[in-house]
């Protein structure tokens, strides 16, 4: 079934901003929804002025409540940069320095050596990810929070990843214990820090932080998530389906999730970051630096930011978010002050920011593989749909949606994928391959996925 489509504004600044570009992005937009692909809102604005503000779908399913510019998305990993922030207002006060031991803060791991605050805002300190260790050894009756955080890691003293600052590896634990910090430091909850120095003073009255996000169901304008359940045919609400149990489990920690926004409310965000509202100008340039480490080379990862640039459109800083249903994004293109923003409530949408960015500019999206597609058949792509295994807790899933497959790994979005030959398949977001081989029954059993010199092999399991 096919939802109406709720038409927020689109203001008069799109004819500076280019009617091509607009009308190239919403037919982009529109075709994608009407395949299923997305269901959410986004915004796009050029130096602060909104120039594409539409919403796709429903809030929710059952009262039939439309999706409109005021309804709030569980923010995910987006929430980092406000975590971020946070950390660095409390540096400008002179409350923490960035390269002291985090342990300074959170004594109860001091046994963790080596490791500073900036490593945590890097994602360089080598601490063991607290979701995996819990889903397999935390009480799934009861709601984890930070707390429950620190007094396992104390007790039970899991080993670090790797030497501190050797490496780069993304880790919502680092975030989770900067909450801790914020906590510790200013003598607030991490939300009324949150509230009282950044929400409120940009008048961002529709953003929070929602702990204990298992109740959000509370909240007035809430985009409800939602994921389709093959056996029973329809969408259904994420907390009622088994696969997200861990969800209620994981919903009292803060830090590396746990704000709720708008996109109007991520554009007020956004534009005090051209600023020196929040934090000095010298103090965003160090939060948008890239990560360096110990052998002097650098990872393109500030603090809450992932960061970018080409000759097209410059320097970027952006991030993105995936729980339990919702996917988000917040990119700004720092040098040419435009902004994507990005709140989808269904699973399986898809993040089409690079496709945006190209049509923003009134630029071809190219093609980095110089590859032709061709169309395969229905039985042909249910040959190769499937479960590929890399590694034990890794695995590969190629999946249809509709005459269109899909790719991707254990907890990332999937990706489309294009036919170059029955058993030769391609990606145009990068140039990267994936080949399948068929047994001696020719049944298509394994597959190796390429992307410059790094490959990984994966044997079908389902």
């Amino acid at each position: 079934m096919k939802y109406k489509i709720t038409f927020v504004f689109l203001f008069a600044v799109q004819i500076l901003f280019g009617q091509k570009n607009i009308q190239s992005i919403d037919s982009l937009l529109s075709s994608l929804y009407a395949k299923s692909r997305i269901n959410g809102n986004v915004l796009i604005a050029d130096k602060g002025n909104i120039i594409y503000n539409k919403s796709f779908g429903m809030a929710n399913e059952s009262t039939r409540q439309e999706l409109n510019e005021n309804s709030i998305f569980d923010l995910a990993s987006v929430s980092k940069q406000f975590t971020a922030m946070g950390i660095m207002l409390l540096k400008e006060k002179g409350k923490l320095k960035l390269d002291e031991p985090f342990s300074t803060y959170i004594p109860e791991l001091s046994f963790y050596k080596g490791v500073s605050i900036r490593h945590l805002l890097n994602h360089t300190g080598g601490l063991p990810d607290y979701m995996e260790i819990f889903e397999k050894s935390f009480d799934k009756t009861k709601i984890a929070t930070n707390k429950d955080i620190i007094d396992y890691f104390s007790k039970e003293k899991p080993k670090a990843l790797f030497t501190p600052n050797s490496k780069w590896e993304y880790s919502n634990t680092g975030y989770a214990l900067l909450a801790s910090i914020i906590e510790r430091v200013s003598g607030l909850k991490y939300g009324d820090f949150l509230s009282k120095n950044i929400f409120k003073p940009l008048e961002m009255k529709n953003t929070f932080v929602q702990k204990n996000k298992h109740l959000s169901n509370e909240i007035k304008n809430l985009a409800h998530s939602y994921a389709y359940s093959d056996s029973l045919k329809s969408l259904v609400l994420t907390n009622e389906l088994e696969e997200y149990n861990y969800v209620k489990m994981l919903s009292g920690i803060v830090g590396d999730g746990g704000v709720f926004s708008t996109v109007l409310d991520l554009l007020k965000w956004d534009r005090s970051l051209y600023t020196d509202r929040l934090i000095s100008a010298e103090g965003k340039k160090e939060m948008f630096r890239p990560a360096v480490l110990a052998d002097g080379s650098n990872f393109n990862y500030g603090y809450g930011w992932q960061l970018d640039s080409n000759a097209v459109f410059g320097k970027i800083v952006s991030h993105t978010g995936g729980w339990a249903g919702y996917l988000t994004l917040n990119e700004l293109h720092i040098d040419n002050d435009k902004t994507i923003i990005i709140l989808f409530n269904h699973k399986g949408s898809e993040i089409v920011n690079k496709t945006i960015r190209y049509a923003s500019y009134e630029l071809p999206e190219p093609n980095p593989t110089g590859k032709k597609e061709i169309i395969l058949t229905p039985e042909q792509l249910n040959k190769i749909a499937g479960v590929y295994q890399i590694q034990e807790g890794m695995e590969f899933f190629i999946t249809l949606n509709g005459d269109e497959p899909y790719a991707s790994m254990t907890n990332q979005t999937p990706l489309r994928i294009y036919a170059e030959s029955e058993t030769s398949f391609f990606l145009k977001e990068f140039d990267a391959t994936i080949l399948f081989e068929k047994d001696e029954n020719g049944n298509v059993c394994k597959l190796t996925f390429s992307q410059g010199k790094r490959k990984m092999k994966a044997k079908r399991i389902k």
